[in-house]
């Protein structure tokens, strides 16, 4: 008998005999024994534990992914039509995808390219912008005068959005008014609108929706009925907005 059919012999013995009754019924030298099995089947096989790690991860985004479906479906109006938010493309597009970002995030400056080439490519889809602040102090206090910008110029939204999204070095307070100033928006305009509309809602709104989506970081993406966690690509992305057309659902399987 080889050792692995011994270890299958083994564990099949101890589900047999040892379940119904308490784990008290097997004596010490079973449970040394045993536990001798397992441990040499493992030294000598360790690429199992890559396959339970997989199993145990498989396992864990199914589960995310249920509990994100069951929140998309409940919060569908403040996911993709917030007052807070603005979409980008077609008003009217077949396809809605709903980005959570943070200006400060190094992988949604990445993704920032993602949804220019969907937008540019497809007519039909209607691209959401969700501020995410959770990089920090400095990430907040952008978000705030983004948010004064949204309400003074919205048609410029888009714009400023990509520049202080993708340009270099830190988004803080002082470089969103500086980039807010060169569009044509003074600072003292941006700094009364932040007075008298803090938006404190927008973000107390936003850090809701990710917990109840699980989001636990930026870029994260609701498509169809589904969550896309992390900068996955254009090419994920459209393969997504294809399925959502053609089953409408983001994965069709």
């Amino acid at each position: 008998m080889t050792f692995k059919t011994k270890l299958a012999a083994t564990v099949a013995l101890l589900f047999a005999v040892a379940a119904p009754l308490p784990a008290l019924a097997l004596d010490d030298a079973q449970k040394k024994e045993i536990g001798e099995f397992i441990k040499e089947y493992l030294v000598e096989n360790p690429e199992v534990l890559l396959d339970v790690q997989e199993a145990l991860q498989k396992k864990q985004e199914a589960q995310q992914q249920a509990k994100a479906k069951s929140a998309i479906t409940d919060h569908e109006k403040a996911i993709y039509n917030s007052p807070y938010d603005i979409a980008l493309g077609n008003p009217k597009g077949d396809v809605t995808i709903v980005e959570f970002f943070d200006y400060n995030c190094g992988y949604c400056k990445r993704a920032l390219s993602d949804m220019d080439d969907i937008l540019k490519e497809d007519k039909n889809v209607r691209f959401v912008l969700k501020e995410l602040p959770i990089l920090g102090p400095d990430s907040l206090a952008a978000h705030k005068v983004s948010a004064a910008f949204r309400d003074l110029s919205p048609e410029k939204y888009g714009e400023f959005h990509r520049a202080l999204l993708g340009g270099e070095g830190r988004a803080t307070e002082e470089s969103a008014i500086a980039l807010a100033a060169g569009m044509g928006i003074s600072e003292a305009d941006i700094r009364k609108t932040m007075t008298e509309k803090p938006h404190d809602d927008a973000v107390r709104e936003a850090y809701s929706l990710a917990n109840d989506l699980g989001i636990t970081g930026t870029p994260s993406y609701v498509l169809g009925n589904e969550m896309v966690f992390g900068a996955v690509g254009a090419d994920d992305l459209r393969a997504k907005i294809a399925n959502v057309r053609a089953c409408g659902k983001a994965s069709c399987s």
